[in-house]
């Protein structure tokens, strides 16, 4: 009786895949690596005149956030080797077989886009209240009773802290002079 060849090639290939399969996770920690790498490595190049800053330098939130997301890559690393798993997903109540809302993505990209181009001849309170009011509506609120003065009160705040807390300025556009 003659027993049958195999061709041993195939396994190592099968327990490579079945390897990388049970391993998958360890494609985020590097994704993580690569970006903590790159946010250290274009901080640690940034040109920062030390006469400009403060006791806390520019450099200070992108070094922790490079050294957390290395520090998170590596973490990440040892509890897969270790053997530890994500959980599965188990799902959102959303039924995949009903077709997307479309008509709302593109309301809600509409609503962007216009923001985007009324911010400046407009300013931020408008164009923000418009933003906001939009896509309310968008997302199913029918309340113009109150959606449009919600969305006033949160532009005009958003403003505020924004433009005079924050220092970080924003288009007043007609209402420069009010605000």
């Amino acid at each position: 009786m003659t027993t049958p060849t195999t061709d041993p090639s195939p396994a190592p290939v099968t327990e490579r895949r079945s390897w990388l399969r049970d391993h998958s996770e360890l494609g985020v920690g590097v994704m993580l690596l690569v970006l903590g790498a790159l946010v250290l490595t274009d901080t640690l190049s940034m040109d920062v005149d030390i006469t400009q800053r403060g006791p806390v330098g520019p450099r200070t939130v992108p070094v922790v956030v490079g050294t957390g997301l290395l520090l998170v890559a590596a973490l990440l690393a040892v509890d897969v080797l270790r053997g530890g798993r994500g959980q599965a997903e188990t799902g959102e109540d959303v039924d995949l077989s009903e077709p997307a809302d479309w008509r709302t993505v593109l309301l809600l990209a509409g609503v962007f886009l216009g923001s985007a181009v009324l911010i400046e001849p407009l300013g931020f309170p408008i164009a923000g209240a418009l933003l906001f009011w939009g896509a309310a509506f968008a997302l199913g609120s029918r309340r113009s009773d109150r959606d449009p003065l919600i969305a006033a009160v949160v532009s005009l705040v958003a403003y505020t802290v924004f433009n005079n807390l924050l220092g970080v300025p924003l288009p007043g556009g007609p209402l420069m002079g009010v605000l």
